[in-house]
């Protein structure tokens, strides 16, 4: 409708313009530069913090103005339910490809010798030691020490928790709720305008993650591991484009015109290799493109828990791609048990730099025994796995983005003419402009 059109922004106006730009020149640096490109990381931790500064509050107001928005308990236990069976789902279909993969191409028989230095797992097998791991460990990671603890710990399941507890008691008090409802809303809002600040300094962010990543790794490793990285990007790209696109177009959506549409939080996580770095921008997105509010603000904090296709892909890729470089023969029995404990590992990992390695790790070690697969040889993929934590962020953000719609749709909550007309036209939604209205709007 010619009455409904806007102008279209200059292209140096757009985020994602900016942050390529970054990204571009991130990787000169780091291959010009390497030593001073090296210790460029904090950059990149820096943006990220800033933003998971926010997302606690942020998901926690959200979490509970949705619940509330719903009408009542039994249609939240419903979308509850429909999210977790649907997030339950895709995990256990992106790990069975990820092994089927990794068996089909048995990258860990290619690219030459490589020698396990035990040393450079060091660190990762001491953090995999105190990670909880199987249905006990799940359970227990879920429930804070404290109140405050679940917002100064960097669990976001465990915000999600707190918030829905507090959820279901402030739906509980009528009328008297809604003044904590009003007031949670305020402090999403405020929430969003500091959000809309931190993200100018995404072009910044991805500028020192790239230039970290090659300048501390460059090449060199590249070669040995080759394989790996290919099957597991391969392995990426055919859940997005086949799984996820039929789903999608079950759904009624194109998945195209989807990754165009979130295209912007694309890039940011390719520069800096984190997913909760766009978690607040794609609730903004996907409420924009017709999905309700109280679906969007808990099937996306869950998803950043439950829903995590890219790390289950890694997971099981890592495992058998160690035991085949290890002259380790694993039975499909074995196989199937260990995609089985890993579907419940793989439950709260943080969807952050690291978290997939950890979890790799803690699985290695809590299943030793039964697949003879030794922990140790995560010391072969320690050097690349920064390269493939961008391929397992996006990934990550692609299938909550993708599941949340779906579940929207389930649950009653999408409006299709709306998607539709957004995804036609993407241009139509600014986030930026968005965030400031929601900010301007507090009273």
């Amino acid at each position: 409708m010619a009455s409904t059109a806007v102008a279209r922004k200059p292209i140096y106006k757009h985020l994602y313009f900016w942050v390529v730009v970054a990204i571009v020149a991130g990787a000169l640096f780091g291959f010009l530069f390497k030593k001073p490109a090296s210790e460029m990381k904090w950059l990149a931790d820096l943006f990220v913090n800033l933003v998971k500064v926010v997302i606690a509050p942020t998901i926690f107001a959200t979490i509970i103005v949705g619940i509330a928005g719903l009408g009542n308990l039994a249609k939240a236990g419903g979308l509850a339910l429909r999210t977790i069976l649907y997030f339950t789902a895709m995990t256990t279909v992106a790990l069975a490809i990820g092994l089927i993969v990794v068996n089909l191409v048995a990258p860990g028989h290619h690219g030459g010798e490589i020698h396990l230095n035990a040393d450079a797992a060091k660190d990762t097998l001491k953090s995999a030691s105190s990670a909880e791991t199987g249905v006990t460990g799940f359970i227990l990671s879920l429930v804070p020490k404290s109140f405050v603890s679940a917002f100064t710990d960097g669990q976001l399941i465990q915000v999600l928790v707190v918030a829905i507890l507090v959820a279901i008691a402030v739906a509980g008090m009528g009328e008297r709720g809604q003044k904590v409802v009003d007031a949670m809303e305020t402090v999403a809002k405020v929430m969003f305008g500091v959000i809309k600040i931190v993200m100018y300094a995404a072009p910044i962010g991805a500028f020192g993650g790239i230039a970290y990543t090659v300048g501390k790794f460059g090449g060199s490793i590249l070669g040995k591991l080759a394989w790996l990285m290919g099957s597991f990007y391969l392995t990426c790209i055919l859940f997005i484009a086949i799984v996820l696109g039929l789903v999608a177009r079950f759904a009624g959506f194109s998945l195209l015109k989807f990754l165009r549409y979130i295209k912007d939080e694309i890039f940011i996580v390719l520069g800096t290799s984190s997913s909760e770095s766009v978690l607040p921008r794609l609730l903004v997105k996907l409420e924009a493109a017709g999905a309700d509010k109280s679906v969007v603000g808990l099937t996306i904090p869950t998803g950043y828990s439950f829903n995590l296709d890219g790390t289950c892909i890694y997971l099981t890729m890592g495992a058998i791609f160690i035991a085949q470089a290890t002259g380790h023969d694993v039975s499909l029995g074995v196989q199937i048990g260990l995609l089985l404990f890993m579907l419940i590992a793989s439950k709260g990992a943080a969807g952050v730099t690291g978290a997939g390695l950890v979890t790799l790790a803690a699985s290695l070690q809590a299943f030793e025994a039964h697949s003879a697969i030794p922990a140790v040889g995560i010391a072969l993929i320690v050097g690349i796995d920064r390269f493939m934590s961008e391929a397992r962020a996006i990934t990550n953000v692609i299938g909550n983005g993708v599941g949340s719609l779906v579940v929207a749709r389930w649950q009653g909550g999408l409006d299709r003419d709306q998607l539709k007309q957004v995804l036609d036209d993407p241009d139509s939604v600014d986030v930026d402009e968005l965030m400031q209205k929601q900010h301007a709007t507090v009273h």
